[in-house]
C-alpha cells in the first residue's frame, strides 16, 4: 500500500484480514485511488491515478472484483462497527433502507430488468429504464462538518429481476423479502442495541413490520390512508367458546381524521425538514391495530402531519413502538431524504454508472463497494485535525465554521482529501 497519513491508515488496514497477502497488495491501491480519482471510477482509470498503469501484470487489479476470494458481507460489518463508534457510540442506532436503479446495458448483465424511473416518472407520465436495482441499507447520523444528517451506505445487495431469477431457475426475491433480510443482518451485528429502520411507502407492509417487531426493530415509515384502524380485541372472558378475538371495534379512516377539526392538533417545529430549514406543522397521534384478513396483526401509533398553509399535501406516518413521541416519530422520518441525497451524489461524485464489470462477481461487488465510498470519505474527513485559530480571536474560526457548513456533499469532502 502506498504511504498514508497516520491518521487514515487505520480505516484502511481495517479490511486488510478479509484478503490474503497477495490480494491486499492490489487491493490498497485500488482503494485508495477510488478516493483520489475524479469522474469515472473504472479500473483503468485508477491505475492511471495511482501509477501502475503500466505495469506488465494489471489484471491482477481487475481480479480483485472479479475473482479473488473476499467477503462483502465481513467488509460491511467491519464498516458499519467503524461507523457506530464514530458517530454512535451510544444511544438509539438510526438506520435506513432505500432502493435505486443503476442504468446498465449489456447482453452478459443477466440481473438487470426493466423498471418505472422514480427520478422521470410522474403520476401522469410512466417512463421506463433498464439496469439494476440495488437495495441499500444505510446509518443515519449527523454530520457537524456538514450541517445536516447524511445517510452513509454500509450494506448494499443487488436484487435480480423476476426473469433472471427464472431463467437462472431461482426463486425471485422482492423487495421486501431483500430489505427485510438486510436489516435482520443488521440486528444480529448490533445485539443490545436499539435499532430505528425509517424507510418508505413500499416498506409499510404487515408482514415486513410483522417481522421487525419480532426481530425488536423500530419501524418508522409512511401509511397508506385508506389502511384499516381497529381498537385493540378485548380481554377474553373465560370460558368462552370459539376463537379469540383479533381486532376491536372499527375506527375511522385516517382520511376522515384528517378532516377533523375536533381532533386535538398540536403545532410543533421540525428541523431539517427534508434538507431544508425548520418547519411548523400540525401534527395529531393515537394508538390502533392494523389488520387485514389472513396477514399478522400489527399494534402501530400512527401521527397525521398537515400544513396549515398547505404548502405540502398531508402524511400519515406509523411507527411500530407505541411509546414514542409523535415530534420524534416526524422528526426522524424527515431523515429519510438523506437517501435520496446519497444516491444522488453517489452518480455526481462517485461514478456508480460509470463501471464497465460484466461478470455477475464485480457486479455485486463494484456498486457496493462505490456506495460505501461515501461513508469511508466521511470517515476520512472526521479524522481531519480541526483548523487552527489564533487565542483571543474567533473571527477565523467563525469563518471557517461557515465554509464547513457549505460542504454539503461527498464530492466536496473527496475535493478536500484529494
Amino acid at each position: 500500500m502506498p504511504p498514508l497519513p497516520t491518521r487514515f491508515v487505520g480505516v484502511f488496514l481495517a479490511f486488510a484480514p478479509l484478503f490474503v497477502h497477495r490480494s491486499w497488495s492490489h487491493t490498497g491501491p485500488l482503494l485508495i485511488g477510488a478516493v483520489l480519482i475524479p469522474g469515472q471510477r473504472t479500473v483503468a482509470n485508477v491505475l492511471r491515478i495511482t501509477g501502475h498503469a503500466r505495469d506488465w501484470h494489471f489484471v491482477n487489479v481487475h481480479r480483485v472484483l472479479s475473482r479473488a476470494a473476499w467477503c462483502p458481507r465481513a467488509s460491511s460489518r467491519i464498516l458499519l462497527g467503524m461507523l457506530i463508534a464514530a458517530s454512535a457510540p451510544r444511544g438509539p442506532v438510526i438506520m435506513a433502507l432505500g432502493d435505486t436503479i443503476e442504468r446498465r446495458r449489456g447482453k452478459r448483465i443477466s440481473a438487470k430488468g426493466i423498471y418505472r424511473d422514480p427520478v422521470r416518472s410522474s403520476d401522469a407520465h410512466f417512463v421506463k429504464a433498464s439496469g439494476l436495482r440495488w437495495m441499500s441499507l444505510m446509518l443515519l447520523t449527523p454530520i457537524p462538518w456538514a450541517g445536516r444528517v447524511w445517510a452513509l451506505p454500509f450494506l448494499t445487495a443487488l436484487v435480480p429481476s423476476e426473469r433472471s431469477c427464472r431463467q437462472r431457475g431461482r426463486r425471485h426475491k422482492p423487495l421486501l423479502d431483500v430489505g427485510r433480510q438486510l436489516a435482520l443482518q443488521a440486528r444480529r451485528w448490533l445485539r443490545g442495541r436499539d435499532l430505528v429502520l425509517v424507510g418508505g411507502g413500499g416498506f409499510s407492509a404487515l408482514l415486513f413490520l410483522d417481522r421487525m417487531r419480532r426481530g425488536s426493530i423500530t419501524v418508522i415509515t409512511s401509511l397508506p390512508f385508506d389502511a384499516a384502524p381497529y381498537e385493540p380485541a378485548l380481554p377474553r372472558t373465560p370460558g368462552t367458546i370459539g376463537r379469540p378475538r383479533t381486532k376491536g371495534v372499527r375506527l375511522p379512516n385516517l382520511s376522515d381524521v384528517l378532516a377533523d377539526a375536533n381532533m386535538g392538533w398540536q403545532t410543533i417545529a421540525v428541523p431539517g425538514w427534508y434538507g431544508a430549514n425548520e418547519r411548523t406543522v400540525e401534527i395529531a397521534s393515537a394508538t390502533a391495530v392494523w389488520r387485514h384478513s389472513g396477514l399478522p396483526i400489527v399494534s402501530i401509533q400512527w401521527v397525521l402531519v398537515r400544513d396549515s398553509g398547505n404548502r405540502f399535501a398531508s402524511q400519515a406516518l406509523l411507527c411500530t413502538d407505541l411509546d414514542r413521541a409523535p415530534a420524534q416519530i416526524v422528526s426522524r422520518f424527515v431523515r429519510r431524504w438523506s437517501v435520496e441525497i446519497t444516491f444522488q451524489e453517489a452518480r455526481a461524485h462517485l461514478g456508480v454508472e460509470t463501471p464497465r464489470q460484466w461478470s455477475d462477481k464485480a457486479i455485486d461487488r463494484t456498486t457496493p463497494c462505490l456506495l460505501t465510498l461515501l461513508s469511508i470519505v466521511t470517515l476520512l474527513a472526521s479524522r481531519l485535525p480541526p483548523p487552527p485559530t489564533q487565542p483571543g480571536h474567533n473571527g477565523g474560526m467563525v469563518r471557517q465554521t461557515k465554509a464547513n457548513l457549505r460542504r454539503r456533499s461527498c464530492g466536496s469532502s473527496l475535493r478536500a482529501l484529494a
